[in-house]
């Protein structure tokens, strides 16, 4: 149907409107002045203490800002042998941390045995080679140098953890798996425990922790709120080999003796009392015909040792147990101060405790009567 040149004018009017209209709102909500949000909506959209730290996270902050420069990423090498006796190079690493400006740091025995270059970088990047002292190794605490060259280290003040309380906030830090400089946070889960770690090794007294301590973490400090060494991070207990929440730190009062006496001495003194014996059992009790089921059989008395001086008996004959032979008709230990003796690794943990020069009393049964032997620690 034809339109009439009226409405067709009409039409183009009402085009050209719509388009300018449509023109209009699009210029204002580009350019236009933006309507004022609500409340609610900034609430949502800005915190209300945007990049604030609350107390705890400052003290985190400030105590890892202190320490980080201190510890020690330590790098081991040494070189094996593999099946045709060719040589293998072999990288180790662990973390540590520097006690005084002379350059000497703590850090566990595992993490440098055997090491035959040491090489530390600190918090601050700077690089040194260092030269291992000596080790307390029952104790699995080992003490490098380096050279600061002129170098103002930063050192970290060692505490007090016999003052420790279960609950305390605990700060640890180290490299695990190469990760330096890594901060985690826990408590005190608890202490005094004896955890042993080898045949003969055992970290006395441990500190119990549920901050997160990894491979590498070995070796590196434990600090308390006051930024303050309370333990040496040395190992977990996990069956996976990672962090369980479960991590043990080697007591700073045990570890600043020995950095001590290695310092001053070179060396670390160990308390002796001078016998070798053997653990017995119930079985074995029965068939050698002693009078106690458990203690220390003492087969030998070291000439002019401690024990001999005191007068504690050796074995005097060779009986056959098995496939092994025993010497009996000597003393059998059962207490010392007290504390009852029923292992090797008893004696060596009541000896660990103890300094060369000591007087113990030895609880012995000789013909089936107990006796308390006064003996005078001597020197390993």
């Amino acid at each position: 149907m034809p339109v009439a040149p009226g409405s067709r004018r009409a039409i183009r009017l009402l085009t050209i409107g719509l388009i300018i209209g449509l023109a209009a709102y699009w210029l204002g909500s580009r350019y236009g002045k933006p309507s004022a949000p609500s409340v609610s909506a900034l609430q949502e959209q800005t915190p209300a203490s945007e990049g604030a730290l609350d107390p705890t996270e400052q003290e985190n902050v400030r105590i890892y800002k202190q320490a980080s420069p201190a510890v020690a990423n330590i790098v081991t090498r040494t070189v094996q042998y593999d099946f045709f006796f060719n040589p293998v190079p072999v990288e180790g690493a662990g973390s540590g941390f520097v006690i005084d400006a002379d350059g000497h740091i703590l850090t566990n025995y595992h993490v440098v045995q055997g090491a035959q270059r040491i090489e530390v970088t600190l918090g601050d990047q700077s690089r040194y080679t260092a030269k291992y002292l000596g080790a307390d190794t029952r104790n699995d605490i080992a003490l490098i140098q380096i050279n600061p060259r002129g170098r103002k280290l930063t050192v970290l003040p060692l505490g007090d953890s016999s003052r420790l309380q279960v609950g305390q906030r605990v700060l640890a830090i180290g490299n695990p798996f190469g990760f330096e400089g890594t901060l985690t946070t826990g408590v005190v889960s608890s202490l005094g425990r004896t955890v042993q770690t080898g045949q003969n090794t055992f970290i006395d007294e441990a500190i119990q922790t549920d901050a997160a301590i990894n491979r590498g973490n070995s070796g590196g400090p434990l600090l308390d709120s006051h930024g303050e060494v309370i333990g040496i991070n040395s190992a977990i207990f996990s069956p996976s080999g990672t962090a369980s929440g479960i991590g043990f730190a080697i007591p700073i009062n045990t570890a600043r003796r020995v950095a001590g006496e290695l310092i001053t001495q070179g060396r670390v003194r160990r308390a002796t009392v001078g016998v070798v014996g053997r653990a017995i059992w119930p079985g074995l009790a029965d068939a050698l015909g002693l009078d106690v089921q458990q203690g220390i059989l003492i087969e030998q008395v070291t000439p002019g040792g401690p024990a001999a001086k005191a007068g504690i008996r050796g074995g005097n004959r060779v009986v056959l147990a098995g496939w092994q032979e025993l010497r009996v008709g000597g003393d059998v230990l059962i207490a010392i101060n007290g504390k009852a003796v029923t292992n090797q690794a008893d004696l060596t943990l009541l000896l660990n405790r103890a300094q060369p020069g000591d007087t113990v009393t030895l609880t012995i049964v000789r013909n089936g009567k107990k006796i308390n032997v006064p003996v005078k620690l001597g020197e390993q």
